[in-house]
């Protein structure tokens, strides 16, 4: 993932002359990939699965566009919703998927590697494999991405040596990550009939400081080495952060087969995504690539797919206005403009950062704003602009073999306004003119002709009179010479969605913005006419068959031939889907919503999708043996078009009723969080904070003993210390200086007294707080007892840093009147630390209260003697109370309803946190005075649809008034009547009394 711009200014002026960029003539680079391609041999067929050159990919000796959303299962622990994910990206018309493994999860205990469960690859491999989506693998073992500690797990801050370094101690500690996880991904290569193609090594390898060695040839060497010893033998690629020529082909020890940097033109301050920066987009891609890694295809392994939200920040939809389908226009088709052949969207679908998994710069939700929300739902316009640029680059294999030339704002149109970069076909007659504003974030509307050189000689269109529009941040693909199934396009100023050759002829779909003047010609000699709608101009000149027409609603088709020209408006293109059919070829299908999959069985074809309203569909190309359709297997009646010989029927949609309970209404049990205030609370069991000395190498100690909750095992969720003295009676404040990351809090008590909270803030992550202790009698026993909310650790991007072992917890005090040493501490936070008690749900997803360490929170918990309290109620003074019950649910099968629970905005001067968990899994983390977050989206498969399940919520009130919730309901999406099957409960044991609970 991406790092702050003054980071990476930072670590570069360190670096000298590491990321300058590689140069030199083409033969330079000429390598014999022979030997690298030996790794791959399969002996039963006649070449090598994945190869490539300086144009792109070939997947089973054919040229292949990778065109990839990014995607990580972990996000959504929900193995039987994998499909549903990859199914609504392959309808996109993407062909391949990324995604990270976070470290961090799969080995808690140093030694204990644990992939089973909802942490388990396999099945999302399969449903990678069953939805035919290619696999770009990037575990890591550092992956920034937004997750605590980038992916690392806690106890490397023990660690003497750096971090992403050749320290040996590092690299050991990576050893068996590396091994389970590379053997486990092995197996899964496309050698293996797998569908993992691609492997990146480690995660934006770009910046260092002293006094680590950067750039460390013998590093990435020894990674390299590690990979290929756990058995991956697809090519490697990397992510540089920006074009550094960092590990390029070419540079030697500890080179990558293909090279690869990010892009993130438009940034992430969501707060008015109107705005783009002035300097966002990049011009010189092509040029720099081509000094770079001239003999690779132009690879962009994260280019900015959304943007997230931090703490105290935006409710992200609002990230999803800033990267919109207008940004998707302008900075993808920039991307086409430079010749890009492997491009992944980050993110494509966010996910959930569930169970204290994510860093402690966002909340609860990693939605990003992306095509696919949290939710699975594909409602943002965004989603449906993908499909039109990933389904028109499907459907131009000339691309591929075309090489960009100079952008230029003269040559090219009437207009200076507008820069055009021709991105030529050195294999082929086609051309791509791609048109924007020269000034990209323009939202002026700009009129142009276009000079076009095609087979006919140089023209200037429109050829029948008016001229072309682009209105704001918009761009344009105008082909020229353009193949449709052995029919040449002379060129089209609209653009183009698809094409295909059926039984009964060609279609090609033309798209345009509203109200904008296109043109397009055919080569032909036969007479165009016209079968549906009017207002479309047709004139023969030289050969060629010219057509103009304004866009609207109102579709119209005109044929040619053997051509049938459908002429859309965006909108209208938004409902066309095009799923392939198992021998290659594919239908085109009008059918609004969502279509999944096509198949032919007999002389049935068989679709599936979803529908979230009535709706008339239409299929374009039904295969010659097919007489009969199914939708969800369900027969469906159909007409055919006596004019397009099309089917045409009607799926009908029926709310159905849901009842969503209210959640007021149910049976609430509470009871107290935080016994460790009270002072007849035994903490005898706890883990006794005595280490005299710490590993940790980030911060020297400043107290008699380690406080760093990291030295005892202890990495996320609620900390709680408990510090013991005998008082002499001249005490009167103690200084704490605590640290646990953006929008943490704290609060304190002495022997039940509350001493005060500080509720946090979204920008500051380590506090000093002085509290009052009062008048002490001499000779008594005392308790501290301090709560903490850990937020989780930094990242590690910066070599050299070793911020990923900066501690959290109690760094340091100061006792007036009293010696450190007069006060010895006991602290704790999940049961068992590092040996944590639920493997099921993995080692971050508790934490330290009362109620967490004795399994409360999950299912069925010994509620006997509890009281009758629901969280509306509340607590009327500091402290946490804790909140449970059940939840029936009867969601109808077939239909797929997102469902959420919202929490109701509290006055922001209301200081409290609360934790939702569902079934025993951690879904939200809610900070009433900090937000933004309110609404926390909860799969099925975590809640039961069909039955029982567990709500319990924790509520700590940072206050002396205490603390209630306005409101909390469960909120439901609009139902889809989908083609899904099947979505099985994750494990979820439920609770049974722990051995060693205390």
């Amino acid at each position: 993932m991406k790092i702050a711009t003054l980071l990476t200014a930072a670590c570069v002026a360190f670096q000298g002359t590491a990321a300058a960029a590689v140069s030199g003539k083409p033969s330079t680079f000429i390598r014999d990939y022979d030997k690298r391609d030996l790794l791959q041999d399969v002996v039963s067929l006649p070449f090598k699965p994945v190869t490539w050159d300086e144009h792109s990919l070939f997947i089973h000796g054919k040229r292949a566009m990778i065109f990839s959303g990014e995607v990580h299962p972990w996000r959504l622990p929900v193995p039987s919703l994998w499909l549903d994910l990859f199914e609504k990206i392959k309808a996109l018309g993407y062909n391949t998927v990324s995604f990270y493994v976070d470290w961090n999860l799969l080995e808690g205990k140093q030694g204990e590697f644990r992939a089973d469960g909802v942490f388990a690859y396999e099945p999302f491999f399969e449903a990678a494999t069953k939805a035919g989506i290619w696999l770009i693998a990037r575990p890591g073992p550092y992956i920034n991405a937004e997750v605590a500690a980038g992916g690392l797990p806690g106890w490397l801050q023990r660690l003497k040596g750096m971090i992403r370094t050749n320290a040996d101690d590092y690299m050991e500690a990576t050893e068996l990550y590396v091994a389970s996880i590379g053997a486990i991904i092995a197996k899964a290569q496309i050698t293996n009939g797998g569908p993992v193609i691609l492997y990146q090594p480690e995660n934006e390898y770009s910046g260092g400081i002293p006094p680590a060695v950067f750039p460390d040839a013998p590093y990435f060497q020894r990674v390299i080495d590690q990979v290929r010893k756990a058995g991956i033998v697809v090519p490697l690629i990397n992510n540089d952060a920006w074009s550094g020529g960092h590990n390029a082909p070419g540079t030697g020890l500890g080179e990558v087969d293909i090279y690869g940097h990010d892009n993130y033109p438009i940034g992430f301050d969501c707060s008015d995504p109107t705005v783009w920066p002035a300097d966002g987009l990049r011009t010189d891609q092509y040029s720099t690539r081509v000094e770079i890694s001239p003999n690779t295809p132009y690879t962009i392994p994260e280019f900015q797919g959304g943007a997230f939200s931090p703490w105290g920040g935006w409710p992200i939809d609002r990230c999803a206005e800033l990267v919109n389908q207008e940004a998707e226009r302008v900075l993808y088709k920039n991307n086409y403009a430079a010749g890009i052949s492997i491009m992944n969207l980050y993110m494509t679908y966010g996910g959930l950062n569930w169970g204290n998994l994510g860093h402690y710069g966002g909340f609860s939700t990693y939605d990003y704003g992306a095509a696919i929300k949290a939710d699975r739902t594909i409602t943002r316009e965004k989603y449906s602009e993908a499909k039109l640029q990933a389904q028109f680059l499907k459907a131009s294999p000339d691309y591929l073999t075309a090489v960009p030339t100079n952008l230029s704002t003269t040559l090219y149109t009437d207009n200076a306004n507008l820069a055009v970069t021709p991105v030529i076909s050195s294999e082929a007659p086609s051309s791509f003119y791609i048109v924007r504003h020269n000034i990209y974030n323009s939202t002026e509307t700009t009129t142009y002709s276009l000079n076009i050189v095609t087979s006919a000689g140089k023209l200037t269109v429109p050829r029948l009179g008016g001229k072309l529009t682009l209105n704001g941040r918009d761009s344009k693909v105008h082909v020229t010479d353009y193949n449709v199934g052995g029919t040449t396009l002379l060129y089209s100023t609209a653009e183009v969605f698809t094409w295909k050759k059926f039984d009964s002829g060609k279609v090609l779909i033309l798209y345009g913005g509203p109200e904008e003047l296109h043109e397009a010609s055919i080569v032909s000699t036969a007479k165009p006419t016209i079968v549906e709608g009017k207002g479309v101009t047709t004139k023969s000149i030289d050969g060629n068959v010219v057509l103009q027409w304004k866009t609207s609603a109102s579709r119209r088709i005109i044929k040619v031939g053997d051509l049938s020209v459908y002429i859309l408006d965006r909108n209208s293109a938004y409902n066309y889907w095009v799923p392939d059919l198992a021998d290659g070829s594919a239908v085109i299908v009008k059918a609004g919503y969502l279509v999944r999959t096509a198949a032919t069985k007999g002389n049935t074809l068989q679709l599936t999708g979803d529908f979230n309203a009535t709706t008339p569909f239409e299929v374009i190309g039904a295969p010659k043996s097919a007489k009969k359709l199914t939708i969800n297997g369900q027969p469906v009646a159909i007409e055919t078009s006596k004019s397009t010989g099309s089917w045409h029927g009607l799926v009908k949609y029926q709310r159905p009723y849901i009842n969503i309970p209210d959640l007021e209404r149910l049976q609430w049990k509470s009871t107290d969080a935080l016994p460790e205030i009270q002072t007849s609370y035994d903490d005898s069991a706890w883990p006794s904070a005595d280490k005299k000395t710490s590993t940790n190498t980030y911060r020297n100690l400043t107290t008699p003993t380690s406080l760093y909750s990291s030295d005892y095992g202890f990495h996320y969720g609620y900390l709680i210390y408990r510090g013991h003295f005998v008082a002499t009676g001249q005490e009167t404040t103690i200084t704490i200086y605590t640290q646990g990351r953006n929008a943490y809090g704290t609060s304190a008590w002495l022997n039940g007294v509350d001493l005060g909270s500080n509720a946090g803030n979204a920008t500051i992550g380590d506090t000093n707080s002085t509290y009052s202790l009062g008048k002490l009698s001499k000779g008594k026993k005392y308790v501290l007892t301090m709560l903490m909310d850990n937020m989780g650790y930094d990242g590690n991007w910066v070599i050299g840093s070793d911020s990923m072992k900066n501690p959290n917890g109690i760094l340091h005090y100061e006792f007036a009147g009293r010696k450190q040493s007069d006060i010895t501490w006991k602290l704790t936070g999940n049961l068992g630390g590092e040996d944590y008690v639920d493997k099921t749900r993995g080692p971050l997803n508790e934490g330290g209260l009362f109620p967490e360490r004795q399994g409360w929170h999950q299912q069925k918990p010994p509620t006997n003697g509890w009281k009758a309290s629901k969280p509306t109620a509340g607590i009327s003074k500091a402290g946490v109370a804790f909140y449970t019950a059940e939840l029936d649910l009867h969601i109808p099968k077939g239909w797929d309803v997102p469902l959420s629970f919202t929490f109701k905005k509290t006055k922001s001067n209301e200081k409290f946190r609360a934790q939702l968990y569902v079934n025993g899994y951690q879904f939200g983390k809610y900070i009433n005075n900090i937000g933004p977050q309110v609404d926390f989206s909860v799969p099925q498969g975590i809640l039961n649809y069909q039955g029982s399940n567990t709500v319990a919520l924790t509520l700590w009130a940072q206050q002396p008034s205490g603390a209630k919730l306005e409101g909390l309901s469960l909120t439901a999406g609009t139902p889809v009547l989908t083609a899904l099957e099947n979505i099985e409960l994750v494990p979820m044991p439920k609770y049974a009394k722990r051995a060693g609970a205390y």
